[in-house]
């Protein structure tokens, strides 16, 4: 796929979209409010973002939910955070099948809780069959973790004679990572005014067009997406060739 994104020239409408959601903690506090509050606004905002992109047409919408560095965060955050996940994947799971949409989640697992593992593989095998949209969570996920953990098993399988050393391309590098079945994100879009990657999708964001915004996460909504793919059909993307004609 990564070869492919370099070399097939791009549609004008993103298939993929992928979002640093950002900002819920400051739009806690302009309102004087705890951080858990924007954590639950943004919930909304999550909401809201799926609907908007099966209206326009994605394919693919991967949202950076919980970063491999979240950890850090005080424990009263993580619990709240654990728990409206749990709350998000127990509610939302039959409207997102009765949608047709699929549900992924990247990331590593051993650190999440037992029972939230447990619904993340139900729901993953409840949808897996859904077409209209993926929607890919990144769950205690990191890209240099991704890369290392895709180049460890790589090795291994080299080792166990399964891959030749000097077959190993970029091709077969992205067969190890996480998102080896999702095209590569064509538009991310960073939320909050940042102007960060934070570790997020190092590898198949390569080529990817980013759109950073002033809005914070818990107001984003259809409009701000809308305005943020009319941003990519202006870019001109050119994978390291001349300028295309238009």
């Amino acid at each position: 796929m990564g070869k492919q994104n370099q070399e097939t020239p791009a549609p004008p409408h993103p298939l993929h979209i992928a979002i640093i959601m950002d900002g819920n903690g400051r739009w806690a506090k302009a309102r004087g409010l705890p951080r858990t509050m924007g954590h639950r606004a943004g919930i909304e905002a999550v909401r809201r973002t799926i609907e908007a992109a099966g209206a326009q047409h994605v394919g693919y919408l991967t949202l950076y939910s919980f970063s491999s560095e979240n950890w850090r965060r005080p424990a009263t955050e993580i619990g709240e955070l654990m728990g409206l996940l749990r709350y998000y994947l127990r509610s939302e799971l039959a409207t997102l099948h009765k949608e047709n949409i699929r549900v992924r989640v990247i990331g590593d697992r051993k650190k999440l809780p037992a029972d939230i593992v447990e619904q993340i593989d139900r729901a993953e095998a409840l949808t897996n069959d859904n077409k209209k949209l993926t929607l890919t969570l990144a769950l205690n996920y990191g890209g240099r973790q991704e890369i290392t953990e895709a180049a460890r098993n790589l090795a291994q399988a080299v080792e166990r004679g399964e891959v030749k050393a000097d077959a190993v391309d970029e091709d077969v590098f992205q067969s190890f990572l996480f998102t080896r079945d999702t095209p590569d994100p064509d538009l991310v879009i960073r939320t909050s005014g940042e102007k960060r990657i934070s570790n997020f999708l190092l590898w198949q964001s390569a080529y990817a067009e980013y759109v950073f915004m002033d809005v914070l996460w818990p107001d984003f909504s259809a409009e701000q997406l809308t305005q943020a793919i009319e941003e990519f059909t202006r870019r001109d993307r050119r994978y390291g060739a001349t300028a295309s004609k238009r």
